[in-house]
């Protein structure tokens, strides 16, 4: 696992532009919050939502929850005033937006590094067709790279296709990044679902996106929240099996065999080193629950 391994089911975006939702987005369960300061922020409001977001962390008040900023492209009139003014902020990650490829990663640390956050951890958004060919490139740039966030939106846009509960259409694209991810020992989360009140559809996102082996899932709402951690949370079922098959293996191994079998299942080595990592997250994610309640 590396340094950067967290709780990630939930990544609520929160627009820079509202300080009520900024404010709420302290008390929500949410594991991550992105305080925006992207596309969805009119031109007319992008310096007032960079005060705003500036002002939001200075106040902290977000506990556990991990805190990213989401700043405008490089490209944009406001992308480098945006990591000058943020890049000390002491934020968790900055999120940079239409990476497509290694230089774009390079670009952005060093724009962030010549704005005085050389510690800083950095989160790419995986948005286009070039970045899910490139998504290996992406992944392996820098250890830097705390996480790669799908934007499925985007994507399902500029691939010319429909989108579908049964997301067939994104399949191909979320397993590339994903591996890409994995490789390179990067966290991995799912894009949004824009269909805001249609929670079956998003329900089955989350687990489709979860059996995939994403982190967890990014969203625009609230009431989304408890879907997305209900799903990426691991039910007691599955940390009591990962107890058994590290303690069975121990055995084992102890008594001269490499492998046991746990309910009915062969279990080896790379099973107790994902039941580990299971174990990590079911605690990590119960001291967040326990700070919300």
């Amino acid at each position: 696992m590396n340094k950067h391994f967290r709780p990630r089911r939930s990544m609520l975006y929160v627009p820079g532009c509202n300080t009520r939702y900024l404010e709420k987005a302290r008390s929500l369960p949410a594991d991550s919050v992105i305080l925006d300061l992207g596309d969805p922020i009119l031109f007319d409001a992008k310096e007032e939502s960079r005060r705003n977001v500036i002002e939001a962390v200075e106040k902290g008040g977000y506990g556990p929850r991990e805190v990213v900023i989401r700043v405008n492209d490089l490209d944009s009139p406001w992308g480098h005033e945006d990591i000058r003014a943020v890049a000390r902020l002491g934020a968790d990650a900055i999120l940079f937006t239409n990476i497509e490829g290694r230089a774009d990663v390079l670009a952005a640390l060093d724009a962030l590094d010549r704005a005085g956050g050389q510690d800083t951890p950095v989160m790419v958004m995986i948005e286009s067709p070039m970045a899910v060919l490139h998504a290996e490139e992406i992944a392996n740039a820098s250890d830097r790279i705390a996480c790669l966030i799908m934007a499925t939106s985007d994507l399902i846009s500029q691939m010319h296709a429909h989108s579908t509960k049964e997301r067939i259409p994104l399949l191909a694209s979320l397993s590339m990044v994903i591996l890409a991810a994995r490789a390179y020992d990067r966290a991995v989360v799912d894009g949004v679902n824009s269909h805001l009140k249609n929670m079956e559809t998003f329900e089955y996102a989350c687990r489709l996106g979860r059996d995939l082996g994403f982190d967890g899932k990014s969203l625009v709402h609230p009431l989304q929240l408890a879907y997305a951690n209900d799903a990426y949370t691991p039910k007691q079922a599955e940390v009591n099996t990962a107890r058994e098959i590290i303690s069975a293996l121990s055995a084992a191994n102890a008594a001269g065999r490499g492998t046991v079998v746990v309910n009915d299942s062969l279990v080896e080595h790379h099973h107790v080193e994902a039941a580990k990592r299971l174990l990590s997250l079911s605690e990590m994610i119960e001291k967040l629950e326990n700070f919300h309640v």
